[in-house]
């Protein structure tokens, strides 16, 4: 038996352009065929360790962090709205949105891999997020995305204040700041090249193509 070729998406929950990413990602493999060749893994990367719990607002956010202009968000958050349409995904930026805390949200992440629940409940986190103006950083919405994917929510959320839960994370978010992934989302094949950002389909089916024939 052939061994999967091993992807970690090294991304985090409020990241759009890491879900554009997977989705593409997601659409090469169907489109070659090649679901039951892969193995993904989601590793945490915080946007924002120092987050503070009420948040901040997103335009704000993002004005302070990277300096850009009013018309500059419109024109990515446009530009991100049509990227997600395409892939079937709804970007639904609002003018209150507030940019949040996700160190939970990937401490639940690291709980659903045993379970193999990883990519679902990832997903309906970022869901919950950009399309339905929900906070991830509150305990009642992190509930509600583990009941969704069908996992124990009660086991899940007392990992929250589990010490060796939240060590665990950090951990692995220094392993990856380690190897100088400082942007996301980053991609990575078998531990061995990596891509970052959100590549065009054809990119990642050529990438997939060359590795999985390998």
């Amino acid at each position: 038996m052939k061994e999967k070729l091993k992807i970690d998406i090294v991304s985090d929950v409020v990241c759009p352009w890491c879900t554009i990413g997977y989705k593409r990602l997601e659409k090469a493999i169907q489109e070659l065929g090649v679901q039951d060749q892969v193995e993904i893994e989601w590793q945490p990367f915080e946007l924002n360790p120092n987050m503070p719990a009420e948040g901040q607002n997103v335009d704000e956010h993002i004005t302070e962090k990277y300096g850009s202009t009013p018309e500059q968000q419109k024109e990515s958050k446009q530009h991100m709205t049509e990227a997600g349409e395409e892939l079937g995904f709804t970007f639904d930026y609002f003018d209150e949105m507030r940019m949040v805390n996700t160190f939970e949200a990937h401490i639940l992440l690291d709980y659903a891999k045993a379970f193999d629940k990883q990519t679902e409940l990832k997903m309906t986190l970022t869901k919950a997020f950009f399309s339905d103006r929900k906070d991830v950083s509150k305990r009642d919405i992190l509930k509600e995305a583990l009941e969704t994917v069908g996992l124990n929510a009660e086991e899940g959320l007392t990992k929250l204040d589990n010490e060796e839960a939240q060590k665990e994370v950090r951990s692995k978010q220094n392993y990856w700041k380690s190897l100088g992934v400082n942007s996301v989302p980053t991609i990575v094949f078998n531990r061995k090249s990596a891509v970052t950002g959100a590549q065009p389909v054809d990119t990642f089916k050529q990438v997939l193509s060359e590795l999985i024939t390998e």
